[in-house]
């Protein structure tokens, strides 16, 4: 019921006291936010705000983004369900500790030209499912240790602070775990674009996978470097140093198929 409630509300007229609640909730906040977060900018009681807020979306007047988190809308606004929070604020505040990475943080740094709907997001907070659907954007949600989230840049969006990983981690990201950069194709051209730039950081990239503690991840650098003929003979040398023992998969999503490539201890079970 309250979702329909949600979906079909339209702005109402509202009381000059609910008004003044309203416009300091647009003013000091910094897009979603909970029940909890309201009652301490208003100053009233949590049972308060919460009647408050089921009341403020009936009448179309906050938007309801997932349970319990809800944004203002717009003097302006016709619908409140055309009113949807940056995917990328939404996914700080839903999922933090966390940071943007995979192909949405490559979009972000110009690594890749294709484009891609789901946003991938690292947590160090274990979300009930992998893949969850929030007002029509897709998230992909990657368990992670706290201590591994590292090697970020912050980055504003509409006075949000936001986390995404640096190429250097984006890289070292998709090479462990190549779905989330598109494939291992599209990884290979991430590689290689990222190689191409003046910005490279060999050193960076080869501190990361050490701080990552999985050896595959040379194997799969090592041999895309050597296979796309990019000039990188220390980064060549160091994954053949520190490459672990026993074979692995070039791009692990994918069935266990193909030759074996002792050179790298890999089975190359995709064609780039």
């Amino acid at each position: 019921m309250r979702k329909e409630y949600n979906k079909n509300a339209t702005i109402a007229g509202i009381s000059k006291r609910n008004r003044e609640f309203l416009d300091k909730l647009n003013r000091e906040t910094k897009g979603p936010f909970s029940i909890g977060e309201a009652a301490k900018i208003l100053d009233i009681k949590i049972d308060k705000t919460r009647r408050l807020i089921a009341y403020w979306v009936a009448r179309g007047w906050l938007t309801r983004i997932k349970k319990g988190l809800f944004m203002t809308v717009p003097l302006g606004a016709i619908s409140p369900s055309n009113r949807k929070g940056d995917p990328w604020i939404v996914a700080t505040i839903i999922f933090k500790p966390c940071y943007i990475g995979g192909w949405s943080a490559c979009e972000h740094w110009g690594l890749t030209e294709q484009i891609f709907k789901d946003i991938v997001v690292f947590s160090s907070r274990k979300p009930q499912r992998k893949k969850l659907e929030i007002q029509g954007t897709t998230y992909i949600v990657k368990n992670t240790k706290k201590e591994k989230l590292f090697g970020t840049k912050t980055v504003w969006r509409e006075q949000t602070r936001i986390n995404v990983s640096d190429p250097s981690r984006t890289v070292v990201d998709i090479l462990n775990e190549p779905y989330l950069g598109g494939g291992i194709r599209n990884v290979s051209n991430i590689l290689k674009e990222y190689f191409e730039r003046e910005n490279k950081d060999e050193f960076k990239l080869l501190d990361y996978i050490g701080k990552m503690k999985n050896k595959t991840i040379y194997k799969r650098l090592g041999y895309l470097v050597e296979t796309l003929k990019i000039e990188a003979p220390d980064v060549i040398a160091s994954c053949k140093k520190k490459m672990s023992s026993g074979y692995s998969n070039l791009d692990p999503s994918l069935p266990s198929k193909g030759k074996v490539l002792r050179k790298w201890n890999l089975r190359i079970n995709a064609a780039l």
